[in-house]
């Protein structure tokens, strides 16, 4: 359950980050005179998109535990002379459809906000979500050969320090600059800064 959960929940907190890039995106769109984008500028479509993708995700790890459920594995080789009782997940293709989708839903978020970083406005955050999903894929991208190269309890503490790092990399990402700005740079918090061209 420990892949499965994390999977489940990860892909919750990036189809936000996605969702959040989308209506970026949308609201740019958006400011042009007639433009048909206004009607996507509700709440409703920031569910939907954390909706789906989560449920995605979560057909994902459904049919990986129905198909192929983790079973009790001894372990001879790690250890000379210690037998190591320990989880083997099951089938490697569904681990690596469930990190892919992960990676999928990333890179689109990252290579949406890349596309919106430049445009002049007060409200873009695109530039903080490019930077947060640059951190969180090159954190995994980097995590994959760690854990393929390693054995036993030390694949646990490397997928914990992937997920630790990659989490702290994306909340660092978004809200260090709005938190510094609100705690050391509280005049730049003012509508007359915000609407500023």
């Amino acid at each position: 359950m420990r892949q499965t959960s994390f999977g489940i929940f990860f892909s919750v907190a990036v189809s936000s980050v996605l969702a959040k890039t989308i209506m970026v995106c949308i609201a740019f769109k958006a400011t042009r005179p007639g433009s048909s984008w206004r009607k996507l500028l509700e709440v409703r479509v920031s569910y939907y998109v954390v909706v789906i993708c989560s449920f995605i995700q979560l057909m994902i790890c459904v049919i990986w535990l129905s198909v192929s459920p983790p079973y009790q594995e001894f372990d001879h080789h790690s250890y000379p002379g210690k037998i190591i009782i320990q989880c083997n997940e099951g089938s490697d293709i569904w681990f690596y459809s469930m990190l892919g989708y992960l990676g999928f839903l990333a890179a689109v978020s990252l290579v949406l906000a890349f596309m919106v970083r430049t445009l002049p406005d007060s409200f873009n955050e695109a530039k903080y979500i490019t930077f947060s999903m640059l951190v969180f894929c090159s954190v995994w991208i980097s995590m994959i050969p760690a854990y393929l190269s390693t054995r036993g309890k030390n694949m646990v503490a490397v997928e914990i320090f992937a997920i630790l790092s990659s989490s702290a990399g994306i909340l660092a990402c978004i809200f260090f600059p709005k938190c510094y700005i609100l705690i050391m740079k509280p005049e730049l918090n003012c509508r007359n800064q915000l609407v500023k061209e």
